[in-house]
């Protein structure tokens, strides 16, 4: 039995210790003054100048699916339109003036970092952002998306986009980035390819059966997306219906070894989710059920995906269809529909597999030495992230 207990060291005993793997109660976890992990032991071998607090300690919340630059539409468009109506209003209205943009994404920042998150997957459509990322006041992993619907126009969209792609490239390393496609319905089938041949494309993000319209899209050509593919005027549908779903349309234009984080999954079934895991070895689900409960009131078939052993991470997406950015408000809404799923079972993954879907669960996620996770208290429905101030 050895005893830790350099001056330099906090070490912290809090009522219930979650250190990315499972809840103990009775152990200490001990971090140097800049926030590296050195220990979690059992509370009779970490010495004295233990420092008791109330409540449940993690590691860091992992949002793996957020639209920053959304943040100035809170409360612009209504609950319960349905994905359609919603996007609709989405390109209708976010154009705003630039101060009350970044005014905004400032704000929402500060609100992720109180809520005790650490790192974000964040959609970029455009640069706004960036101005608020050089701060690094949050790790970011930023997915370019790629919009592009005319299949004739695919290499114009792919420049288009591949231009916000630079800009970001400036800041931020290569893994920290992807070039990636936005949704099936939206993205044409060569500007598919040239996604999924982009060099360095790592990661993939996708917006996946977030509507039934979807589905029946690819199944029949029937649903709303066959109106709005009309009301577009385009010379050509982006992907013509295969009589398969969505997802196990797409997937045939993606590479093996890029690992993907599928994001929604609302009319995802079980089919589904045993035919992606059963080509890619790398498969990431993320839950917005906040998102889900705010556009469509309708919420994945979670039981079901734990059945099927998917590897659930969770994300808040924008304020524009969201009360909030907090992932324990997340996990709050998933067990006020599925309340036989346990907190226990969330943690997870707010936590390790978040950080494993970003690629970054060397730093990131748990409670393990050399690991800089931040550390998150919390109380009823109280969250803090602690730091040499408040400890």
């Amino acid at each position: 039995m050895t005893t830790i207990s350099p001056k330099n060291q906090i070490k912290i005993k809090p009522t219930q210790l979650f250190d990315g793997y499972r809840i103990t109660e009775e152990d200490v976890l001990i971090l140097t003054q800049e926030g590296t992990v050195e220990a979690v032991v059992h509370q009779s071998e970490a010495g004295d100048d233990i420092k008791k607090v109330d409540g449940l300690l993690s590691p860091g919340f992992i949002n793996c699916h957020c639209h920053l630059e959304l943040s100035h539409m809170q409360g612009m468009i209504p609950e319960h339109t349905g994905l359609l109506q919603f996007v609709n209003q989405v390109v209708r209205q976010r154009d705003a003036p630039a101060d009350e943009i970044a005014a905004a994404i400032e704000k929402a920042e500060a609100a992720m970092i109180k809520n005790g998150i650490v790192a974000v997957g964040d959609i970029c459509n455009t640069a706004d952002t960036l101005f608020q990322k050089e701060k690094n006041n949050l790790y970011y992993h930023n997915f370019i998306e790629v919009i592009g619907f005319e299949p004739g126009l695919a290499d114009e969209a792919f420049k288009t986009y591949k231009m916000v792609y630079d800009g970001y490239q400036k800041v931020f390393p290569p893994q920290q980035l992807s070039l990636t496609p936005h949704a099936p319905y939206s993205v044409s089938t060569p500007l598919w390819k040239l996604l999924a041949q982009f060099p360095g494309n790592h990661l993939l993000s996708i917006h996946n059966q977030e509507t039934p319209d979807e589905n029946e899209w690819f199944i029949n050509g029937g649903g709303g997306f066959k109106a709005l593919y009309e009301r577009l005027q385009l010379k050509q549908s982006p992907i013509a219906p295969t009589g398969k779903t969505s997802i196990q349309t797409y997937a045939d234009y993606l590479q093996k070894e890029q690992q993907l984080l599928l994001i929604h999954n609302t009319c995802t079934d079980a089919e589904d989710v045993r035919y992606i895991q059963d080509r890619f070895p790398l498969v990431f689900w993320c839950l917005c059920p906040n998102a889900n409960y705010y556009i469509s009131n309708r919420l994945p078939d979670i039981p079901m995906m734990l059945e099927q052993n998917a590897q659930l991470v969770l994300g808040t997406d924008s304020l524009a269809s969201n009360y909030g950015l907090s992932i324990r408000g997340e996990m709050q809404r998933i067990q006020q529909h599925f309340p036989q799923i346990t907190v226990e079972q969330m943690l997870p993954w707010a936590t390790l597999n978040g950080a494993r879907a970003l690629q970054i669960d060397d730093l990131y996620g748990s409670f393990e030495k050399g690991k800089r996770p931040g550390a998150v208290l919390i109380s009823g429905d109280t969250v803090m992230l602690l730091s040499k101030s408040n400890v």
